[in-house]
């Protein structure tokens, strides 16, 4: 006997990170987005930290719209820079949220560092029931030169895992699924469910 997957709401409209995080989770959880449950407006991420951020728009869906929920906030945390981007990875070149000035400004800034060691961060925020929880994913690994390779989003054509000479955007989809700060987390998210 076959059973239904569990349909879960991450408060997202990023369809890259569904994606990335439904085949993480695996086919047991159906994966409906901010515009699959009729949420077109922008939710405002103005807290300080991932994690704060996480928890705001993950409060917002279900005090807004009444679903148990998860959310998920993150950063690119570069040494040489202080732990910019950070809060502001999406954000880091403008409003417009364009990867390619993000990219262009981060390996401006690093010109000239030797130290480009860094990690991404994700925190993800899960609210069921009366049930909160944060979870965390950390990768290690450091900032290439100049972007390489065309999978991926992101900072993925600058971002070299600990252990790999390949930047996530060459290394693709089903490795990076393995080793990033989201599977991590959302390995952690999966226990968490289960035990939810």
């Amino acid at each position: 006997m076959t059973t239904s997957p569990t349909t879960l709401v991450f408060a997202t409209q990023n369809a890259h990170k569904a994606r990335e995080i439904a085949q993480i989770l695996g086919p047991q959880y159906r994966i409906l987005t901010l515009p699959d449950i009729g949420c077109t407006e922008e939710i405002e991420e103005t807290a300080p930290t991932l994690e704060a951020n996480a928890l705001l728009k993950a409060r917002y869906v279900k005090e807004h719209y009444g679903y148990d929920c998860f959310s998920e906030d993150t950063g690119l945390e570069v040494d040489a820079l202080g732990g910019a981007p950070g809060v502001h990875t999406a954000r880091y070149a403008g409003e417009a949220k364009d990867p390619e000035a993000n990219i262009a400004l981060l390996l401006n800034n690093l010109a000239g560092h030797d130290n480009r060691r860094a990690r991404f961060r994700t925190v993800i925020a899960c609210i069921f029931g009366q049930r909160e929880a944060l979870i965390e994913g950390v990768c290690y690994g450091r900032i290439a030169p100049e972007k390489r390779g065309t999978g991926g989003f992101g900072y993925d054509p600058v971002f070299i895992p600990d252990g790999y000479e390949q930047t996530f955007a060459e290394l693709g989809e089903a490795v990076k699924n393995q080793i990033s700060h989201r599977a991590m987390a959302t390995e952690k998210f999966r226990l968490w469910l289960q035990n939810a």
